[in-house]
């Protein structure tokens, strides 16, 4: 399906204004592109996780806000009219109020499904240790040994090109065995708790705050028939303490870890492994102290481009 992107320069305080009327007209959705929300949530510590932010984006100069909707390629003609309409008379009420910028359009025509020709177009065969994940749309025959994990388009979570994802899937082979009941916090596609299972594991529990993720990683443990082996939450951690794994995977940001270090570790067999990866280097003695800080001790560490990941066990 076609739509219509509609694209209005504007100021912080009248974006609120613009996106009102653009959901009069759509369903397909509108976004507020502002560099003062970046800065706002930055300032809030407490509540948010980011490992990377341009600095140049807390320098106090004007910047133009940008209000975006899309709308059905068939509703366009009657539509974008109506909603430039609404601004200008929004506009004249709010007269020496608010300021509304330049209120500059402009208009792009963009296909619903172009990302997932993207996605198939670059994504082919990527191979991790004894895993090779596969886009589901392509033939493979794998070699000896070789354990196939099947993605299907329909995702957008971990495909296991990223390190951090790599680096997970690798280190896991190091330790699964024919018993092991492994624990993905965070999971996204599932491509680790699938991979888990695929390698000789026993039981998988995975967990994301997400609900796409998680509608995702019961498609993909469909995709790959190890859904009678996967239990998927829509949760932060495991509710049951009573779940105890041999092998825990947390493969989020370096902030979120640091904030879940209190809670992963109840999950967590005495003899478990815990790997903990999406950590950048000026995040890495952070998340190290969170963890020894909560009984738990680094026996591995490794690093593949800029992207660090920790092995971990419960310090004796």
């Amino acid at each position: 399906m076609k739509y219509i992107e509609l694209t209005i320069h504007t100021t912080t305080e009248a974006s609120e204004i613009l996106s009102d009327i653009m959901w009069n007209y759509t369903d397909f959705g509108v976004t507020i592109c502002d560099r003062a929300d970046i800065i706002a949530l930055q300032t809030a510590k407490e509540s948010t996780f980011w490992d990377y932010m341009d600095d140049e984006l807390t320098e106090n100069k004007p910047s133009d806000v940008l209000v975006k909707c899309y709308i059905a390629e068939t509703d366009a003609p009657a539509h974008i009219p109506a909603i430039l309409q609404d601004i200008s008379e929004a506009k004249e009420r709010s007269e020496g109020c608010i300021p509304f910028g330049t209120l500059e359009d402009t208009k792009r025509t963009v296909d619903g499904d172009d990302w997932i020709d993207v996605w198939k177009k670059h994504f082919r065969p990527i191979h991790l240790g004894k895993i090779v994940v596969v886009p589901e749309w392509i033939e493979y025959t794998p070699e000896k040994d070789e354990k196939v994990v099947l993605l299907d388009s329909n995702m957008a979570f971990g495909t296991g090109e990223h390190e951090t994802t790599s680096m997970c899937v690798e280190l896991m082979q190091e330790y699964i065995t024919p018993s092991s009941v492994c624990i993905d916090v965070g999971c996204g596609s599932g491509i680790l708790g699938i991979s888990a299972i695929k390698l000789g594991a026993e039981k998988a529990y995975l967990t994301d705050i997400d609900p796409i993720a998680v509608e995702s990683a019961l498609h993909n443990s469909e995709l790959n028939a190890v859904a009678k082996k996967t239990v998927v939450a829509h949760s932060n951690l495991l509710d049951d303490t009573q779940v105890q794994g041999d092998i825990m995977m947390a493969n989020i940001t370096g902030e979120v870890l640091k904030m879940l270090a209190p809670s992963i570790p109840k999950n967590l067999k005495k003899d478990g492994v815990l790997i903990l990866s999406g950590i950048i280097e000026n995040r890495l003695e952070m998340v190290k102290s969170a963890y020894e800080a909560v009984g738990m001790k680094v026996i591995f560490e490794r690093r593949k481009g800029e992207w660090f990941a920790l092995v971990l066990k419960h310090a004796e």
